[in-house]
């Protein structure tokens, strides 16, 4: 790294998302930061000290923002020009799947061509975007090289930290997870490693390689994938058989070493997306991942799943399911937290609306201006207190909607279902 030893680094970070700007707070508190990201609306949104993901509040958001002569602190751009004074890169954009569940590298790409075109001799360029074991030497790597006109390992190096955020999480935030480091070589690694462990207080882990940190990244959510999906097929076993699943996994659980795991919708930016990353990479090399992928498709079918259970309810209580009012509560991916990004709700939606019912969704949390451009769905971010429903469905765990009053919202006969297994069960109708 081209920094004089009685100098602080000054680390780029490309992509100011759910991921990159817990890390540029962090890294500003100690180090000279540029926050970098193509979003002039979220630039601008920022450089006020608001952040629509709720990661970071306004207060601590301010305290970092630098002025010209600080010595550390965050600065917030969308021109790319300013990533020149940065001799330490981290790139936090974005991997997700396309409509075809295949790796989608294309944001990756944008910000590597962008990163080397201000690299310079001496820089470390880190990625924390998810990715398949090899995607940084093999895809990245070459970008840099190409456009910076420089060597991998004699000019410039590189490493991968997998980011761990848990949107909306205030428990278990960045700086008290433990990190995975590695470094391309084992000088760039302890380097890198360094870096971290100076904001990390939960400490790091370096690993051996880059495969290896890429390898780690994957297999965690890929293996809570799996058993989400195990406890989704029991769900709709035990549902067959007239037995409550919450019930039966409360009893298995007082053996000492049952895995404790819910069944519900798998959405998200990790648990739904990463699987496919580590599905593709196996296909490459002429293996196809028999159990990743089954777990795959069980979890990809419960949002039709809990739609049809739902009217299959309804029919039981002789309601009318053409045209019937359907009351959607929650569209984001995970409770108390603004984040839309691959929400499985979206396919209760959709099987809904085959059977014409009409479905109202609200969302205090959710943005629904970004959901109406990402989905085509109309959300409410109040609630209609003089309508009733012929259905109600549970589908996020927002602490609002612990507070409804849902005998006064449903219909008389009506249908209320808890997709989360958080409401009293004598009042609901079913639940996963």
């Amino acid at each position: 790294m081209n920094t004089p030893s009685n100098e602080l680094p000054v680390i780029g970070i490309v992509g100011l998302g759910y991921v990159g700007l817990p890390l540029t707070v962090a890294f500003a508190k100690r180090y000279p930061v540029v926050g970098f990201d193509i979003s002039i609306q979220r630039i601008q949104e920022l450089a006020l000290g608001n952040d629509h993901t709720l990661e970071i509040d306004t207060a601590e958001l301010k305290s970092v923002i630098s002025t010209e002569t600080a010595k550390k602190g965050a600065r917030f751009t969308n021109d790319s020009a300013n990533l020149k004074a940065c001799n330490v890169f981290i790139v936090t954009v974005p991997t997700p799947v396309d409509k075809y569940n295949n790796p989608d590298l294309t944001p990756l790409i944008k910000a590597t061509q962008t990163v080397a075109v201000a690299l310079k001799p001496g820089d470390i360029v880190i990625y924390e975007s998810t990715v398949y074991p090899g995607c940084t030497e093999d895809d990245c790597v070459p970008i840099l090289e190409k456009y910076s006109g420089l060597k991998f390992n004699t000019d410039f190096f590189c490493g991968y930290s997998p980011e761990r955020i848990n949107p909306g999480d205030k428990l278990r935030t960045l700086t008290n997870i433990k990190k995975v480091t590695s470094g391309s070589t084992p000088e760039a690694a302890q380097t890198i490693n360094t870096l971290y462990k100076s904001i990390i207080t939960a400490g790091t882990h370096l690993a051996s390689s880059i495969k290896v940190a890429e390898a780690a990244k994957i297999i965690e959510n890929a293996q809570r994938d799996i058993n989400i999906a195990f406890v989704n097929e029991l769900s709709k076993i035990f549902s067959l058989l007239n037995i409550d699943t919450s019930e039966v996994l409360a009893a298995a659980a007082t053996k000492w070493n049952f895995l404790q795991f819910k069944p519900g919708l798998v959405g998200g930016h990790c648990i739904g997306v990463d699987p496919y990353y580590l599905a593709q990479k196996a296909n490459s090399v002429g293996y196809y991942p028999e159990i990743i992928l089954s777990g795959r498709r069980i979890n990809d079918s419960m949002g039709a799943y809990v739609a049809d259970t739902v009217v299959k309810l309804m029919l039981k209580k002789q309601i009318n399911v053409w045209h019937a009012d359907v009351l959607v509560l929650g569209i984001t991916f995970k409770e108390n937290c603004p984040d839309v990004r691959n929400t499985k709700v979206v396919d209760i939606i959709k099987e809904l609306q085959s059977y014409k019912t009409n479905i109202t969704v609200y969302d205090p949390w959710a943005n629904c201006e970004q959901v109406k451009h990402e989905y085509g769905i109309t959300c409410l971010d109040s609630l209609p207190l003089s309508k009733t429903y012929d259905a109600i469905i549970l589908a996020v765990e927002h602490q609002q909607f612990m507070e409804i009053s849902y005998d006064a919202l449903l219909s008389e006969p009506g249908v209320l279902y808890d997709v989360k297994g958080v409401l009293d069960v004598a009042m609901i109708d079913g639940r996963l």
